[in-house]
């Protein structure tokens, strides 16, 4: 005789423990146009600093004229990228201290190693300066990435840009100076210098790192297969932009560089932005 077996009307539910579900943090929209806000008070401040200083004759105000050429565009595209991002936020000082030790480090150890090596090697040309130069400024990333807990796939390309846009407000700073000091004092040399650069500073310095750093981010993601490779390729990709960027003065090129490279950059970026929205 079998005995029988019924089962209770209802096995119990597992409940979800407190502090396991991953919270969506929506930024106020106010925030996500803070790269707007960037563009159209960086030109106000702009044109009321040039022409301040134009009417009092006052070179004090030429390192505030050069602060802000050289920053507004190139901090638009880092909010821009913060924005879109998906887990970006959370992470603000890491990539605010990116932007300037990136900067500060990649410039000092790109000028280094630039004249020993031009020097040594005067054969190696543009293609040491864009090793040296893509070499350099991932080394605030690469710190980031050896200390940083949690390697969030959409962290890597905002960590790459905002090292880029350090690496670049100081270089175009640099070139203004030079330009001022080369014509004796044309202010419309150093304007044409900071608009030429600014405009062109997403899909030069700001680009080429944030493509490393994407490639960089995603080795440290488990399961991933010839991660290696991929920042290996990616680093090269960087390297031969930059160089054919340097080594040519035809507009042409440039004009097709510059699509290029924004065109890598803003893939990155929604590919980013997807990828954190799905990381747990």
């Amino acid at each position: 005789m079998s005995q029988q077996f019924n089962p209770p009307h209802q096995w119990p539910q597992q409940q979800p423990q407190p502090g396991l579900t991953r919270a969506r943090v929506t930024m106020p929209w106010y925030a996500r146009l803070a790269w707007v806000w960037c563009l159209v008070l960086g030109v106000l401040a702009y044109s009321v600093v040039l022409q301040a200083m134009v009417a009092t004759r006052n070179l004090n105000l030429f390192p505030t004229l050069l602060l802000i050429g050289a920053l507004t565009v190139p901090l638009a595209v880092l909010l821009l990228t913060w924005a879109v991002g998906a887990q970006g936020r959370g992470a603000s000082g890491i990539v605010t201290l990116t932007a300037v030790f990136g900067g500060v480090i990649g410039t000092t150890s790109a000028g280094v190693l630039e004249y020993a090596t031009l020097k040594q090697l005067p054969w190696t040309g543009m293609l040491a300066v864009g090793v040296i130069e893509e070499a350099v400024k991932l080394i605030a990333p690469v710190v980031v990435f050896l200390v940083i807990g949690r390697r969030r796939p959409d962290l890597g390309v905002v960590i790459g840009v905002a090292s880029g846009t350090g690496f670049a407000v100081l270089e175009t700073m640099g070139y203004g100076l030079t330009a001022l000091v080369a014509t004796q004092g044309n202010l419309a040399a150093v304007e044409q210098t900071l608009l030429l650069r600014a405009l062109l500073s997403p899909a030069g310095h700001v680009a080429w790192t944030g493509l490393t750093c994407f490639a960089l981010w995603r080795m440290g993601q488990t399961g991933r297969k010839y991660a290696g490779l991929g920042f290996a390729g990616a680093y090269l990709l960087a390297v031969l932009l930059h160089a054919v960027w340097d080594g040519t003065a035809s507009l042409l090129v440039h004009v097709v560089l510059a699509a290029l490279s924004s065109g890598i950059l803003i893939t990155l970026i929604v590919v980013s932005a997807r990828s954190g929205r799905r990381a747990p």
